[in-house]
C-alpha cells in the first residue's frame, strides 16, 4: 500500500494559515467533506478533536499525526499540511509541530488503519524526509517528496 495512492495532491496544504490546533484540524479536513457524499467537515473535525482529548497526536520532532475513524466512511482519507513557523500542538516534546499528516479511516478498518499510521510514523522518523518536506517549494514538490520516500518504505 502506498500513501500516495491515498493522498491526493489537492489534500496537501503547503502553508497552513491557522495558528492553533483547532484551526489546523479544520484546515486539514476541509477537502475531505468534498470527497465524500454523506459526511461534512464538522464530522471529520469532531472525530479528530475527540482523539486529541485522549492525548495529543503531536509525536515530537515537529510532527503531528491526527487520526480517527468514522462510521459512514467507505475509504481511508489522508491530508498533509505544513507550517514553517510551527504551531503549538501539545506535542510530547513540548515543541511546536510543523508537519501534519491526517488520517481518517472507516470504523471497521483497524488493521489497515494501523498499517498506514505505522508507515507514516516510520517515514517521519527520517530526518532527511522531514527536512525535505519543510524545504519543499509548493504542494507539487511536497507530493513528489512523499512519493519518493513512499517508494523506500
Amino acid at each position: 500500500m502506498k500513501l500516495t495512492d491515498l493522498l491526493k495532491e489537492e489534500n496537501i496544504i503547503a502553508d497552513i494559515t491557522s495558528r492553533d490546533k483547532s484551526g489546523v484540524l479544520h484546515e486539514l479536513v476541509k477537502g475531505f467533506a468534498e470527497q465524500t457524499e454523506d459526511l461534512g467537515e464538522e464530522e471529520f473535525f469532531e472525530v479528530l478533536s475527540e482523539r486529541e482529548k485522549l492525548g495529543s497526536t503531536g509525536i515530537g520532532n515537529g510532527v503531528a499525526i491526527p487520526h480517527g475513524k468514522l462510521k459512514h466512511l467507505s475509504r481511508h482519507l489522508i491530508s498533509f499540511g505544513r507550517s514553517r513557523d510551527g504551531i503549538e500542538f501539545d506535542s510530547i516534546d513540548g515543541k511546536p509541530a510543523s508537519l501534519f499528516f491526517v488520517l481518517v479511516a472507516p470504523e471497521n478498518s483497524s488493521g489497515e488503519h494501523l498499517k498506514i499510521l505505522a508507515k507514516i510514523s516510520k517515514m517521519l522518523k527520517n530526518k532527511d524526509f522531514r527536512s525535505r518536506l519543510i524545504k519543499a517549494e509548493d504542494r507539487e514538490e511536497i507530493h513528489r517528496v512523499i512519493s519518493d520516500f513512499d517508494q523506500e518504505f
